[in-house]
């Protein structure tokens, strides 16, 4: 009799433990290392996000995927060979499968980290942003993966709301179709990634970190199969003025629409654009924001430990 096969999950020593010993853990996506900025600030910048989440009281576990498996958190040798090494491709949710069956390795997004995450045991994930509605998604049906995912599995998202560039407003409401809470913490407002307010008032508010992991709890004890979001703005300090980001997000629109740029070559093309309109100031702020959330998810996720641990 044939049985179904599992998916092989690769921890480091450390993540292992703390699982087994039901310490907090937060988990991460590997992207940021292989497409977000170049070598070494790359490397330097995912080693700053896992201090981050180590003084948040959890323990840092990056995902990224290598030969066939789940790799639940990188060693400083990893983040190091793919921080440096080209062509290490994204991979998505969808991609996970055929990567797996592969061997292949790849870099994990929102998404594939969220799959990656519920599959490891692993109740909370931060990231600095994530995917939404596509601004004219009611013609090209452009809505991020992140967002399906978000209602499949049972994974606490800490973020700092989502990018500017995206429909921010639809994305709430998609948000709020699917069933999937919002809380925003120390913000009466749905940030925009390094924006501080994305103009849409967040459902609820809530600052108690406690209060929030009973909330997640409660979510999930109800039996809803999805996840739960909690946002935090960028530091004042920080963050880019929304309205100078939305004049260099609308010029950039118009010049995506002439040289023809559309699907997934947007979203990098629109960030591209909108940093060097603003002097390099948004990849400055794309950083800060990765590590300050990272702070508040090991912070969120020790207050769910805790949590669990005064009720098992």
């Amino acid at each position: 009799m044939s049985t179904s096969p599992t998916i092989p999950l690769v921890f480091t020593e450390e993540v292992r433990e703390a699982l087994h010993e039901g310490r907090p853990v937060v988990a991460l996506e590997s992207n940021v290392i292989t497409h977000g900025l170049k070598y070494p600030h790359n490397a330097e910048t995912a080693h700053l996000v896992e201090a981050a989440v180590r003084k948040g009281g959890s323990v840092p576990a990056t995902i990224c995927v290598e030969d066939g498996a789940i790799r639940v958190g990188m060693t400083e040798r990893d983040i190091e060979r793919f921080a440096s090494e080209s062509g290490i491709p994204k991979v998505s949710s969808r991609d996970l499968p055929i990567v797996l069956a592969g061997g292949g390795r790849g870099a994990t997004t929102v998404a594939s980290s969220l799959v990656a995450a519920e599959l490891a045991g692993i109740p909370f994930f931060s990231s600095a942003g994530l995917g939404g509605v596509h601004r004219g998604a009611e013609t090209t049906m452009d809505v991020s993966s992140d967002l399906i995912q978000l209602t499949r599995s049972r994974v606490a998202v800490v973020c700092a709301g989502a990018k500017m560039i995206l429909d921010l407003k639809l994305t709430m409401e998609y948000l709020e179709t699917q069933c999937v809470p919002v809380v925003s913490h120390g913000s009466d407002d749905f940030p925009a990634f390094y924006c501080a307010s994305s103009g849409v008032r967040s459902p609820h508010r809530v600052d108690d970190e406690d209060l929030i992991a009973r909330a997640v709890a409660l979510h999930w004890a109800a039996g809803h199969p999805g996840g739960f979001v909690v946002t935090t703005p960028p530091r004042a300090e920080d963050a880019v003025d929304a309205a100078e980001a939305e004049a260099a997000i609308t010029d950039a629109l118009a010049q995506a629409e002439r040289d023809g740029v559309t699907g997934q070559g947007l979203t990098k093309y629109l960030m591209h654009a909108v940093d060097r309109a603003t002097g390099g100031r948004t990849a400055q702020a794309n950083m800060a924001v990765l590590i300050s959330t990272a702070e508040v998810g090991g912070r969120m996720a020790a207050a769910y430990a805790r949590f669990r641990a005064d009720h098992s």
